[in-house]
């Protein structure tokens, strides 16, 4: 997967969460809207999810 865009899996690690815990995460108002959904699901913009991350306290 190119650099710049992440999946569940790539959000999953960069919370330290499981990626259950992501796709639940997601369905809230204020988690970013997926960039695009492939076969394997949904795929956001890392700098996007990394906006979030820091705006809500996940990471520094």
């Amino acid at each position: 997967m190119p650099e710049h865009l992440m999946g569940v899996a790539e959000v999953a690690e960069l919370l330290g969460v499981t990626r259950q815990r992501v796709t639940q995460l997601a369905k809230s108002a204020s988690f970013p809207p997926p960039y695009d959904t492939l076969a394997m699901g949904p795929v956001w913009l890392k700098v996007d999810i990394e906006t979030w991350a820091r705006k809500t306290g996940r990471i520094e």
